[in-house]
Parts: C-alpha cells; sequence; structure tokens
C-alpha cells in the first residue's frame, strides 16, 4: 500500500470548497472599523447566570469576558451590584452588531444602565478596553450564539 504525501492533503482541502471559520462558545470574535479582536467568554444563558454575572470577581485576565446571552431581543438594563471590575458593556441585537456601548462601569454603583430595546445579547469585558480596541456601534460579533441564518458576520469564511 502506497502512503500519500502531505500535497494529497492540501488538494483535497482545496476541492473540497470553503472551509468554516471555527466557532466555538467559549471564544468571541468581535470586528470593526480599528480591526478584529478575539475573547475566551463565559456564557450566561440562563436566569441564575445572568443575574450572577461577573460579581465579586476581584479581576479578569484582559482577554476574557462574559457573553449574557437572552432567549430573545428584549430592553435591557444592567447594574454594577457586587461587581468589584470596572467594566465595559457591549450591547448587541440578535444579528450580532453592536448597538452601543457603555464604558467604564463604576464597581458596585446600582444605577441601571439602559442598552436599550432588541438587545440579544450583552459582553462584559474589562472597563477602558473598548476605547482602545476601537469598539464601537456598528462593530459586528461573530460566535455560535448568534443565529447564523441571519448573523451578519457568521461563523463562515468571509
Amino acid at each position: 500500500m502506497k502512503k500519500l504525501g502531505p500535497g494529497v492533503f492540501c488538494v483535497f482541502l482545496l476541492m473540497s470548497g470553503p472551509v468554516s471559520a471555527v466557532c466555538l462558545p467559549q471564544t468571541l470574535d468581535i470586528r470593526g472599523p480599528s480591526g478584529q479582536q478575539r475573547f475566551s467568554v463565559e456564557i450566561a444563558d440562563d436566569a441564575a447566570e445572568r443575574q450572577k454575572g461577573l460579581m465579586f470577581r476581584e479581576s479578569m485576565p484582559m482577554s476574557a469576558g462574559m457573553l449574557f446571552v437572552f432567549e430573545s431581543p428584549k430592553h435591557s438594563a444592567f447594574w454594577m451590584k457586587n461587581t468589584l471590575i470596572p467594566l465595559d458593556m457591549i450591547f448587541v441585537d440578535s444579528t450580532g452588531t453592536v448597538t452601543q456601548v457603555h464604558s467604564n462601569a463604576i464597581p458596585l454603583d446600582e444605577t441601571s444602565i439602559d442598552g436599550g430595546d432588541d438587545v440579544a445579547f450583552v459582553l462584559e469585558i474589562n472597563g477602558g478596553l473598548a476605547k482602545r480596541m476601537g469598539i464601537a456601534a456598528g462593530a459586528q460579533i461573530r460566535h455560535p450564539m448568534v443565529q447564523q441564518n441571519s448573523a451578519k458576520w457568521p461563523c463562515s469564511v468571509d
């Protein structure tokens, strides 16, 4: 039996059509005019997880965050009760498009932060990071929790 060389595998990949971008639940990509970033994310997709969020955490790695996932788009408001680190809150619609960013939410502040209507996701990252990375309204996220048939940036090669 003859072994196939490495070139045969490359030809097979080229012939097999477009290769999907890797979309894993634990990573989230975001792109905008300033470029593309990747975050390691925890998912908060039920009421108990969303209520606890990032409370009581004393730190979070710079490339990490938490993705809040709602069953359906809704009016969304957050607060910083029992949250010890400043956060940027990135509000996202069902297509994966950022609708607004609230920068540097104040730790332990119970003032309501209004994310607006039709919020399907909220990405929380370290405070000040969104501005440094140029993340603003109009940016897009890529993640498997975004319905792929309506995603502005689906989990496939652009």
